[in-house]
């Protein structure tokens, strides 16, 4: 995959996140930051950060309860240590830091 074939995907992405938070009605304020970066921010003031890293051309996802990484298979963005797609696995963490369940399409 070419650089910009990568941020393209990735940039898609983002806002599929985007629009998939505000779809969802979680209880958050979902910003982007710089290019390739996204911020989650709850009301306690905790934060799930979503970016494009484009030297490993993979997303990373950090949140109160771990780091994680997804790379691109061909079809979808699958976490690098668990195998979690990244919409379900960022459901579950949205989940976990607004104390109800989220589901993100």
């Amino acid at each position: 995959m070419t650089p910009s074939e990568f941020d393209s995907l990735a940039d898609a992405m983002l806002e599929r996140i985007a629009r998939a938070v505000e779809e969802s009605g979680a209880d958050c304020d979902c910003e982007p930051e710089d290019a390739g970066v996204m911020e989650l921010e709850f009301d306690d003031g905790s934060r799930i950060v979503v970016n494009r890293h484009s030297a490993a051309r993979q997303i990373w996802v950090a949140a109160r309860s771990g780091d994680y990484h997804f790379r691109w298979n061909g079809s979808e963005w699958v976490d690098t240590r668990g195998g979690g797609e990244l919409l379900a696995v960022l459901s579950k963490l949205v989940s976990e830091q607004s104390n109800r369940a989220v589901v993100l399409r």
